[in-house]
């Protein structure tokens, strides 16, 4: 489908790519994976738009490749008033009235008969490409499939982002393109949602790359893996577990390698120094021909020595503002709090949240979240009080809120408090973003990336109530372990909310859940049990704790060079396998 050979890109301030090769088959079910920043959408868009690139190599794409897309941001269509069913049958009926239009053409013999053939054809072509004739049936097929099969009437401002999310890649799947691009789709989607989305891939004939850092999605969706990094590409035929462990077994091969190798450079290394040694204690041409001899093999011996390993973690330090507990102190309280958002209702929602509590709103797609902590933001709702001696700090989900994307890297962080470029590349730096991002436009940053800016801005702060809203989207898979645990050790307040299953129950001290126009106060428990029962296999959830933990360990071992530790927790981890849907 697609063939890339020795491509090599990037811009001025960064490069991007050097001399990557990679195929994507027909058929392939493939996942892009890669750290922040490391130009994942960036290949995505050369390979949907290759002519509005100048770059080395080449890329080949099968000549009736079409390709459909979903962006990572989720775009309100502007004729909102249109029903769900006109919104993924619109393309059909404009590819009907072309034919018709075409047919008409045809029907005067005073116009160009084979140029209208020729678009007849080509139109025919893709009516049959997209399988025309049954749309309609097809669209309530896919609706059903999503479980979504009730909003085919409702108009598209009804819905939530996360519903509509998934429906731009049904229109998309529809269409039935030979290979269908996907960047970030899973980004905000409720449990279900997401459950709905991992059908749809699975069920999908065609080819599919996505580009993603969701483990769910990661563990039951996919048959290849490419994984960017470092301007190089890691190309596998398998299932991301399996990947996962050939890419430590290789990590443990090398290391052991590498190992021997300093081994041999040292022993070389203490010839050359003896022999030196002695040729300025003696004058005597073979020891001065034996000391050259000496180090040209040690030359030899540093230039091939094996390259670390491929891939090492590069797990941001987050610390998040070192603050002390207040006792019993009410931080925030909602008292008789309601709203109306899109013709919706959140109504009767009491709560307090007490210092050093950390408390996770967590719901479906479209019940009112964003909404209620704007509200808590803004601070001028009449049932909402934050205490007034209290510092906090927001992070949102929404691109440019909190930092103006017009400014430099080095700007916003200047705003933020940051005095020298200095303290700014060592912030950068720590994490793992590149310190040439200093003199970037905040704008041109990845999601990822101006997330973990986002983190770094809180965490040079002071504040003591930390608001939450999905802090880890975008955030590649270690970034995302990595502000896990900040938030574990924060002895602040925390209110977040969250779609991220972990970050909830491993960080949370209860779940405010949004339910039925209203919000409950659930043991964090509970809440994990629900989700066992309601979204996922429970044996599914486990395994993949299990695994983390595994990894985590084999971590740990390398650190320590216990390489036996390394060996036998690899055989343990490929021993789990995830759980199938």
């Amino acid at each position: 489908m697609i063939q890339v050979e020795k491509l090599s890109f990037g811009f001025p301030t960064k490069d991007l790519y050097k001399d990557v090769s990679f195929t994507l088959e027909a058929g392939q079910h493939c996942a892009l994976i890669g750290s922040n920043g490391s130009g994942k959408s960036t290949l995505v868009d050369m390979l949907i738009n290759t002519d509005q690139y100048l770059y080395d190599g080449k890329i080949m794409k099968d000549e009736s490749c079409r390709i459909g897309y979903a962006s990572q941001f989720s775009v309100r269509d502007k004729a909102q008033e249109r029903t769900v069913y006109e919104y993924l049958s619109e393309k059909f009926l404009e590819n009907q009235q072309r034919i018709a239009a075409v047919c008409d053409k045809m029907a005067d013999v005073s116009n160009d008969m084979e140029a209208a053939l020729e678009t007849y054809q080509t139109l025919m072509d893709i009516h049959e490409a997209m399988d025309g004739d049954h749309y309609d049936s097809n669209i309530r097929k896919q609706l059903n499939v999503a479980g979504m099969g009730d909003l085919e009437k409702m108009k598209l401002y009804q819905i939530s982002g996360g519903e509509y999310k998934l429906l731009q890649i049904m229109r998309e799947m529809l269409l039935a393109p030979n290979l269908l691009i996907l960047d970030e789709p899973d980004v905000f989607l409720d449990f279900g949602n997401l459950n709905s989305l991992c059908q749809m891939m699975n069920g999908y004939k065609g080819t599919i790359l996505v580009v993603t850092h969701n483990r769910y999605l990661l563990n039951h969706c996919f048959n290849k893996i490419l994984h960017l990094e470092n301007g190089d590409v890691q190309e596998y035929d398998g299932s991301y577990t399996q990947y996962r462990c050939s890419l430590l077994k290789e990590k443990l091969k090398l290391k052991l390698q590498n190992l021997e190798e300093q081994d041999e450079i040292a022993r070389t290394q203490e010839m050359v120094d003896i022999l030196r040694k002695r040729a300025t204690e003696k004058v005597n041409p073979v020891i001065g021909q034996s000391v050259n001899a000496k180090q040209s093999q040690l030359d030899r011996l540093i230039a091939r020595q094996i390259k670390a390993p491929f891939i090492e973690m590069r797990e941001p330090e987050i610390a998040l503002p070192a603050v002390l507990p207040e006792g019993e102190k009410t931080i925030l309280s909602l008292t008789d709090y309601k709203v109306i958002f899109d013709k919706s209702l959140l109504e009767n929602v009491n709560f307090q949240l007490l210092a050093g509590e950390k408390a996770a709103i967590v719901g479906a797609n479209g019940t009112g979240k964003t909404t209620l902590i704007n509200d808590i933001l803004e601070n001028n709702h009449p049932s909402i009080h934050i205490d007034e001696d209290t510092r906090y700090i927001c992070l949102s989900q929404l691109q440019g809120v909190n930092i103006d994307e017009a400014k430099t890297v080095y700007e916003v962080m200047q705003d933020a408090g940051f005095d020298t470029r200095e303290s700014i590349k060592a912030c950068l730096k720590k994490y793992c973003l590149a310190e040439d991002l200093i003199d970037q436009k905040a704008g041109q940053l990845s999601g990822g990336e101006q997330n973990l800016l986002q983190i770094a801005i809180i965490a040079a702060s002071d504040a003591e109530l930390l608001i939450l809203d999905e802090p880890t989207s975008h955030l590649d898979i270690y970034a995302q372990i990595a502000l896990e645990r900040a938030i574990a050790e924060y002895r602040g307040t925390v209110l977040m909310v969250s779609h991220d299953f972990y970050l909830v129950a491993n960080c949370a001290d209860y779940v405010l859940l949004v339910e039925d126009n209203t919000i409950r106060r659930m043991q964090t428990r509970k809440f994990r049990k629900m989700v066992y029962d309601r979204y996922f296999d429970q044996k599914y959830l486990e395994t993949d704790k299990k695994k983390q933990e595994l990894e985590a360990d084999i971590t740990r071992a390398f650190k320590r060079n216990d390489f036996a530790a390394v060996e036998r927790l690899c055989r343990q981890l490929e021993e789990t396998s995830p759980a199938q849907l």
